[in-house]
């Protein structure tokens, strides 16, 4: 039985203020959370998260990484600084990664294989644009952003891996996946790992990533192949976060 897995992707959001009281609250109110808790910092904010959530059972990480180990990359990070503050989870792939700074499935594909080799779990984000779900599409789409991760690093590397649909018409827009909608594309994806390794797909946590909140929260979840959320908007707020965290079981 996979574990829930709640996720927040905070953005280019906070202040070192709004930030400890953010955690301040998610961690005072985590005695009746089942789920998997993880949150997803500014780069600039990673020390004070991990001082924060020591001795906690909150998992954190950084929203990007890059592909090299180091050298002449002026404004990026990379694996082994992450390391330096314990960082757990990276997120890869999201679409405003995609999207706002040009990234290719390839580029996906590198960021992915530094977090692995760098003992970071991936949270791999795949999804389409409104386009291309009305184009009737989507299954293409995401086959296509889990195939050049596959080829790159095998099929067996999701072992190590999370898995977010984000349909990118539903991110900051209020629009949300129907829990049939998104339940259809978790299970096209974990059909598609199924017919090259069964067990990992039975293992890997698929998230949903599209303005999920806690009123929607519970019955997305239901869903037999949404393990969890990957949460931009509602994460902000604790009493918000808390909510889904809590509809996770």
């Amino acid at each position: 039985m996979r574990q829930v897995l709640v996720a927040g992707n905070w953005k280019m959001n906070g202040s070192r203020e709004s930030i400890k009281g953010l955690l301040d609250g998610i961690k005072a109110g985590m005695g009746d959370v089942n789920a998997q808790v993880a949150v997803c910092a500014p780069y600039v904010y990673l020390a004070d998260v991990q001082a924060q959530l020591a001795g906690s059972n909150i998992g954190f990480g950084a929203q990007d990484i890059a592909t090299e180990d180091s050298g002449a990359y002026t404004g990026e990070v990379s694996g082994p600084m992450l390391n330096d503050f314990g960082c757990q989870y990276v997120i890869v792939g999201h679409s405003e990664r995609r999207s706002l700074f040009c990234e290719a499935d390839e580029d996906t594909a590198r960021k992915f294989a530094a977090a692995r080799r760098h003992g970071m779990t991936p949270i791999l984000c795949v999804g389409e644009s409104l386009a291309e779900r009305e184009g009737n599409v989507t299954e293409e789409v995401v086959a296509r952003q889990l195939d050049a991760v596959i080829a790159l690093e095998g099929v067996a590397a999701l072992n190590d891996a999370v898995i977010a649909y984000e349909p990118v018409w539903a991110i900051g827009t209020g629009l949300t996946a129907s829990p049939e909608q998104a339940q259809a594309v978790h299970a096209f994806i974990r059909a598609k790992i199924a017919g090259l390794d069964a067990a990992v797909a039975e293992k890997v946590q698929i998230l949903y990533g599209g303005s999920m909140k806690p009123g929607n929260a519970a019955e997305l979840i239901a869903q037999p192949d949404i393990d969890g959320g990957l949460i931009g908007g509602a994460a902000l707020v604790a009493d918000d976060f808390l909510g889904i965290c809590r509809a996770g079981g």
